[in-house]
């Protein structure tokens, strides 16, 4: 598959990107990008909830009624998970939800989900570019140069950039991550990808 390269103001330059069929233009393991998506959102999970169980709640030990004879059912301790302010039963407890998956399969999944994206001609490539400042209105002309203004878009850059990154900070729908970083969640959380033309080779390598 072919690009044309363009510049931030929305126009065709002279260039044109081939894209490597290893990564743009695989059979889609769908199954693979569950799993990578899977993992990124449990890794997301703090895992830090707990509630205090019976042994772990203040409160006296003591028996607070004699065992038999009183025509209720017996209780041992005012901490009994079935009284009030009593410890809960199987409360939940700070666990990790992360699990593994082989790297393999990670990269199986996100040449799927660039392939997808490529095949729905949702991926732009562009100029390598800077801003000489952080400025929001810059970054939200060149997406209206594209008509992207209130779309989900992702830029991809060879390498961080501060201006840039501090541009598109504050806007929502707007994700920006480096060829290094790029991951399953954020090509399948964005209705359109842009991609300097510098990161392309990284990701080929990366991928392929």
């Amino acid at each position: 598959m072919e690009l044309a390269v363009y510049n931030i103001s929305g126009k065709k330059t002279t260039k044109k990107v081939k894209l490597n069929k290893k990564v743009f233009g695989v059979e889609p393991n769908n199954h693979a990008i569950y799993l990578d998506v899977k993992q990124y959102l449990a890794n997301q999970r703090q895992g830090s909830h707990k509630s205090k169980e019976r042994g772990e709640i203040t409160g006296s030990t003591r028996k607070i009624k004699k065992q038999k004879g009183t025509g209720t059912a017996r209780a041992g301790s005012i901490k009994n998970p079935l009284f009030r302010s009593g410890g809960r039963v199987f409360g939940p407890q700070p666990r990790d939800y992360g699990f593994k998956l082989n790297k393999k399969v990670k990269r199986v999944a996100r040449a799927s989900a660039l392939t997808l994206m490529a095949k729905d001609k949702n991926i732009t490539v562009l100029e390598d570019f800077n801003f000489d400042a952080p400025k929001t209105k810059q970054y939200l002309e060149m997406l209206a140069n594209f008509e992207l203004s209130g779309k989900k878009t992702l830029l991809i850059l060879n390498e961080p950039n501060q201006n840039i990154y501090l541009s598109a900070r504050n806007l929502d729908r707007t994700n920006i991550t480096t060829s290094a970083n790029l991951n399953t969640y954020q090509i399948m959380n964005a209705g359109n990808i842009l991609m300097v033309e510098s990161s392309i080779k990284v990701i080929e390598n990366t991928l392929s």
